[in-house]
């Protein structure tokens, strides 16, 4: 099972979380926000602080991508065009973490919060853990 955990109250994140669903059109990816016990069953397993929201995780059969890594593993995994995008691998990981650090630290500020989590609609139910 593929899953990727997100901070649920970041609209950036929900944002992505709508633009992965949109396009993983044969259901690989299931979905859950890092505030739910699920993600703090996954933090805790990563030695992450149970507030630590600064990344998204994506979980592949087990194995855990943080960062630009699982940004990169999961447009593999959407397939298609979007997996040429996995070709940032070439770019030195501490460069697009670096990267990635940065938009994390300012996402509430640029893109704004949510002061819930978000719930699936009744059709996207089954896609949420």
């Amino acid at each position: 099972m593929n899953v990727v955990y997100f901070d649920g109250v970041c609209n950036l994140c929900n944002s992505a979380v709508n633009f992965l669903i949109d396009r993983d059109k044969k259901g690989r990816l299931k979905f859950a926000s890092l505030q739910s016990e699920a993600g703090k069953v996954v933090l805790q397993r990563l030695g992450l602080l149970a507030q630590d929201y600064d990344s998204f995780i994506l979980l592949v059969n087990g194995k855990p991508y943080q960062k630009s890594e699982a940004a990169v593993e999961v447009m593999k995994l959407l397939g298609g065009g979007w997996s040429l995008l996995y070709g940032f691998r070439i770019i030195p990981r501490a460069w697009r973490d670096w990267l990635y650090t940065r938009i994390a630290q300012n996402r509430y500020r640029w893109f704004g919060k949510r002061t819930e989590c978000r719930l699936p609609t009744p059709q996207l139910r089954a896609r949420f853990l």
